[in-house]
């Protein structure tokens, strides 16, 4: 499942984002990459255990805990501190899959990589190309959506970053390891969730069936959750 999730950060935030990211020093975008990335990828990255990235993720991660969207899209158990990386003057990332595990250096924080997001951190317009490449089985899809929203894709995707020709591309980017595992399933609890609110908006929630389907939801998520 590819879900664009809207205003995860609001204006305040992304220019306090910006603020603390754009005033620190940037690396090669290789110095967190595995072999099959190395091969692959072009761009700079912000040192993940630089003062900055830290600040920064933690505002996002903030964030993340106050969307309900992605709470219910990503049912997550943990998620990767976020990184931040950067493309211009061509630079590109070709056609990868993310690694299943990752570690944070330095630590014993490892996660499973069920999903992955890109939260855009710069304005669509002041950048051309950076369109970000997944391909799922309906094909290729093209993102590149406004400051502030995100992108969260499954991590066993192909996916691709297309060279960007003019200006700068500016993204944090992550992982999550889900309460479920299975892909299909997490779709259910989503789907279910949302028609559970949506039918809470007409009959309220108090109401006899919304509270049954409620205790399904909950139910399925005790069979499949590992918490």
């Amino acid at each position: 499942m590819m879900i664009a999730i809207p205003e995860i950060l609001d204006a305040a935030a992304l220019a306090e984002v910006r603020g603390l990211i754009d005033a620190a020093d940037w690396i090669d975008g290789n110095a967190t990459s595995g072999h099959q990335s190395a091969l692959a990828k072009r761009n700079m990255q912000l040192p993940e255990d630089s003062a900055a990235a830290k600040q920064a993720g933690a505002l996002i991660l903030d964030a993340l805990g106050r969307s309900p969207v992605f709470i219910a899209a990503a049912l997550p158990l943990k998620i990767f501190p976020p990184l931040f990386n950067a493309y211009s003057g061509g630079q590109a990332f070709d056609l990868h899959v993310d690694n299943a595990i990752r570690i944070r250096r330095g630590s014993d924080f490892r996660i499973r990589s069920d999903l992955s997001a890109t939260l855009f951190l710069e304005d669509p317009d002041a950048y051309d190309g950076g369109e970000l490449i997944v391909e799922d089985q309906f094909g290729a899809q093209a993102v590149k959506l406004p400051a502030g929203h995100m992108l969260l894709y499954p991590a066993s995707s192909l996916h691709r970053v297309e060279p960007v020709t003019r200006g700068r591309r500016v993204a944090s980017f992550f992982w999550i390891q889900s309460m479920i595992r299975d892909t299909d399933a997490r779709r259910t609890m989503f789907e279910l969730d949302t028609a559970i609110q949506t039918i809470a908006q007409d009959r309220g929630q108090d109401d006899r069936a919304i509270i049954q389907l409620t205790g399904v939801y909950h139910n399925l998520l005790r069979r499949w959750a590992d918490a």
